[in-house]
């Protein structure tokens, strides 16, 4: 027997097993199983009555919200494909997303309809505008108020859209690392499979509450809204993940799991009201985006107590490819402890990944050759939507090229050293920037870091240290110096410091290198890397 593998079946399963418990909270707003689930065939209603059907897009632009986490089953209920976007963008953003996605509904946050009405001329396929409310922020002429569009609606399950499990679930935009913002075609298959994936390493059961850290948008929650769901678990959602908000939720709902990029993991190390407090739970902390440096991952787990968990993926690779389990036998004391934690890890179930050489050989698995960290899975993107050239470069003979470099240790954990764009070459060496930003946060004056590589005469490029100082500390660009000079080879010391009160990031807490570059390499003729 073949049954399709459709994230319609995480929910049915959680109304039916676990339908009087808590399933949502949101704010002073609860909802049981049964109630979400009458919520979603109400939303799935109002979808059908609008037109939408199978393959249709309806795109979100919004914060995390209860009416986020419906909006994921309400279109996989009638066949139809989200298009979660990053809701900090600018309007010209959302008008390319929503035109080239075809997006005839459109679900946005009341505090954020104004970007949208600045395009809305412009904007030739959306034939519904549908404001979330939010707080005290009104309801603008010409958008249909959320809770007025679902409300009248049947809490009976729609008619079943004859799905396939190879049929679309979501079309999800890259967060803008790099320039023009391409669509990830994930299908209901990838997004079952990395939500058994994300249940099994992750270890999710029904006693789990994840608090909602991570933005909706970013790769699906990577796969928290089915995983969370599939176990009956409680998700509790964070419009923004402030670390006194962090704090007081895991207090008041006991959250045992939530996922996040680096900067917030800094954001509740550095939170000084920590003692304030009464927490009884030891949540896992579960990163990706950008390896953390491995002294956030010491002061979590032996200051605080909790547990952090890495895992590494990308949109395109929906998006769960390893993680960082420490094996009982690797036999590992503390640093080695610490030491793997810090890395990638190792491939999940069902995905298969090598880092290779640019002939498409592997690396010596000695943790000192650099190669390209290559993907197979079901897991793996269909492609990029209507962009065939695109995903032809990236899918090169079944394999996903990630654009991400990386080495191998002898346990076949790979350690992710840095973007393919983002390694320094300086007078002929390679540079990892992740390295160099590593031995920065040692530096107790330093609270956020990056290093990127800038023109050079002698050498081509050499490493720029654009540092944020912890408040209340001194520091130079001596300092910085020899505080790098006693920990690395000279060639990676960053002869240039610079001081600034932010970095730029993207929403799901990436920095953006390119935008860090521009500043530094306009008017250069020729870019060395």
């Amino acid at each position: 027997m073949e049954v399709p593998l459709l994230v319609n079946d995480f929910l049915r399963r959680a109304s039916k097993l676990y339908g009087p418990s808590e399933a949502v909270v949101d704010g002073d707003q609860r909802f049981t199983w049964a109630e979400f689930n009458s919520r979603v065939n109400q939303q799935a209603h109002a979808l059908l009555d609008a037109g939408i059907g199978k393959g249709d897009r309806v795109g979100i632009i919004a914060p995390n919200s209860h009416q986020f986490l419906e909006t994921f089953y309400a279109t996989a209920a009638i066949g139809a494909v989200i298009v979660p976007m990053n809701y900090r963008l600018i309007p010209a953003d959302f008008e390319y997303m929503l035109e080239h996605s075809g997006s005839q509904v459109v679900l946005v946050d009341a505090e954020f309809t104004h970007l949208v009405d600045e395009i809305r001329g412009n904007v030739n396929t959306v034939e519904h505008f549908i404001a979330i409310p939010y707080g005290d922020a009104p309801i603008n002429p010409g958008w249909t108020n959320y809770e007025d569009w679902i409300g009248e609606q049947s809490t009976a399950p729609p008619p079943d859209p004859g799905l396939e499990e190879t049929d679309l679930l979501s079309i999800n935009y890259t967060s803008g690392t790099t320039a023009r913002p391409k669509g990830v075609m994930i299908t209901h298959r990838n997004a079952y499979i990395n939500a058994y994936n994300f249940i099994a390493h992750l270890r999710i059961s029904q006693d789990d509450a994840e608090m909602w850290t991570l933005p909706m948008f970013h790769a699906n929650g990577w796969g928290g809204p089915y995983a969370i769901t599939a176990m009956g678990g409680k998700h509790v959602v964070l419009r923004a993940p402030e670390a006194a908000d962090i704090y007081q939720v895991i207090q008041d709902e006991n959250c045992t799991f939530a996922c996040m990029a680096p900067a917030v993991l800094a954001r509740i190390l550095e939170f000084e009201r920590k003692d304030d407090y009464n927490i009884t739970v030891r949540p896992r902390f579960t990163v990706a985006g950008a390896p953390p440096p491995q002294s956030f991952i010491e002061r979590l787990e032996k200051e605080i107590g909790w547990e952090f968990i890495q895992i590494y993926g990308l949109t395109e690779t929906s998006p769960i490819l390893t993680v960082s389990e420490v094996k009982p036998y690797l036999g590992a004391d503390e640093d080695g402890y610490f030491g793997t934690k810090v890395r990638a890890g190792h491939d999940v179930i069902g995905v298969e990944v090598k880092v290779v050489r640019d002939s498409g050989k592997e690396v010596a698995w000695d943790d000192e050759e650099v190669g390209e960290v290559v993907a197979r899975s079901n897991v793996v993107l269909r492609g990029y939507w209507q962009q065939q050239e695109e995903t032809d470069k990236v899918i090169v003979d079944g394999w996903f090229h990630t654009g991400d470099m990386a080495t191998v240790n002898l346990d076949g954990y790979i350690n992710i050293v840095d973007r393919a764009k983002d390694v320094i070459i300086s007078g002929g060496e390679n540079i990892s920037s992740i390295e160099v930003e590593d031995v920065l946060y040692d530096h107790p004056a330093v609270l956020e870091a990056a290093v990127i590589g800038v023109p050079s005469e002698q050498w081509g490029e050499t490493p720029l240290a654009l540092i944020v100082p912890r408040e209340g500390h001194d520091v130079t660009r001596d300092d910085i110096v020899a505080h790098c000079r006693s920990t690395m080879a000279g060639f990676k010391i960053p002869r240039q410091v610079e001081f600034v009160e932010t970095l730029p990031r993207t929403a799901t807490g990436k920095l953006k290198k390119f935008e860090l570059r521009e500043a530094y390499w306009q008017g250069v003729e020729k870019r060395v890397n």
